[in-house]
This record gives structure tokens, C-alpha cells and sequence, in this order.
């Protein structure tokens, strides 16, 4: 036992406050909290933790987060598999998805483009989207990029590289804030950005 308290409370408390947003108060209190909880609930929280580090994995088709592969978009016959939603991250894909309003399937961009912070077309999974292009069956690809200059310059590299291709290619319609970030948008913003997406011209 340590000055602090007893060893394995410490070292939980320590662990807590690595996460994003928790002080060590709230360490604190989420600490006694599973102190209190039945051994049940804190074994089903460990291996929910435990399995996200050792099941999940990124679709070898379209990158979003899965325990399967491919993912269980990817595989869903219902879908429109001529649609490539295009989006920078998996979050991006599940605020997406919340809406009920995509048909299609999705490609995940791991990133954007900035050429300041040292982000090409090499660091993220463009390659993968042209081969998924050039394989044919594609009649439409949605840039949904974060309407930010980053998000703007990797929906215009695409566009750009797709034309040359003779795909179709449509953005979100700006129902989205200039200078968000996509997943922060409320559904309702989402709802109005997918509904009324535009083809590039």
C-alpha cells in the first residue's frame, strides 16, 4: 500500500486519467465505482476492452472498423455496391450510418490530406479506392470529406483523379458547417447534407 491508497486502486485511478477527457477526480470516482460494482460487471468491462484491442480490425475492403472481413457493410447484398460514400474516418462512417440515408457502401480515408503536416496521397488508402474504382460496378462516388480546407483539398485530389476515370462524382451538399468536423455534426445536419449532395463540376 502506497501513500496514495492500496496499490491496484492507484494503479487503476493512473490508468484512468491516460484516457481523453478524465481527471483525476473522475478517475477517482469511476475507480470506486467499479470498486462497488459486482465482479460480473467489472470481468464483462475488462474483456469488452480486452476484445476491442485483440478483435477489431480494419476491413481489407473498405477500412471501416470491424470484427469481421470483409466488414458487415461490405457484405451486405441489400446494399448498392455503385455507391462509394468516401469519408476520412471510421467515426465519420457511424455518424453516417446513423442517419439511415446511405444506400451505398463506404470507402475510409484514414486521414486527409496536408501537405504542411506531411499528409500525400501515400498515407492514407487512396490507392485502395482507385482499385476498387477501376475493378468496375462503380456509378457514383459521394465525397464526404470535413468541410475544412483539409477535408476540401482531399475531395478536390480525388474528384480530380476520378475524372479521368469518367465516374460520377458528388460532395455533400454544405448543410454542414464550414470548418467542422463531421462527426460532430448533429443528424439532423447529416440528414440534409446527404439528401442534398451535389455532383462536382
Amino acid at each position: 500500500m502506497s501513500a496514495k491508497g492500496p496499490e491496484p486502486l492507484v494503479r487503476l485511478v493512473e490508468q484512468l486519467t491516460k484516457l481523453p477527457g478524465i481527471g483525476p477526480r473522475t478517475a477517482e470516482r469511476l475507480a470506486f465505482h467499479m470498486l462497488k460494482a459486482s465482479k460480473e460487471e467489472v470481468m464483462a468491462l475488462s474483456e469488452a476492452i480486452v476484445g476491442l484491442k485483440t478483435q477489431m480490425r480494419y476491413c481489407s475492403v473498405c477500412y471501416n472498423l470491424t470484427d469481421m472481413d470483409p466488414c458487415a457493410i461490405c457484405q451486405d447484398p441489400r446494399r448498392d455496391h455503385g455507391q462509394i460514400v468516401v469519408v476520412e474516418q471510421p467515426k465519420d462512417l457511424m455518424a453516417l450510418e446513423e442517419t439511415g440515408l446511405v444506400r451505398g457502401v463506404y470507402h475510409v480515408l484514414m486521414g486527409q490530406l496536408s501537405p504542411l503536416d506531411g499528409v500525400e496521397p501515400g498515407h492514407l488508402t487512396i490507392d485502395a479506392l482507385w482499385d476498387r474504382v477501376r475493378k468496375g460496378g462503380v456509378a457514383e462516388v459521394v465525397l464526404a470529406t470535413s468541410p475544412t480546407l483539409e477535408g476540401d483539398g482531399t475531395s478536390l485530389y480525388i474528384h480530380s483523379e476520378l475524372q479521368l476515370l469518367g465516374i460520377k462524382v458528388t460532395r455533400l451538399a454544405r448543410g454542414l458547417p464550414s470548418g467542422g468536423q463531421l462527426e460532430y455534426a448533429t443528424r439532423a445536419m447529416l440528414a440534409d447534407a446527404m439528401t442534398g449532395r451535389h455532383e462536382m463540376p
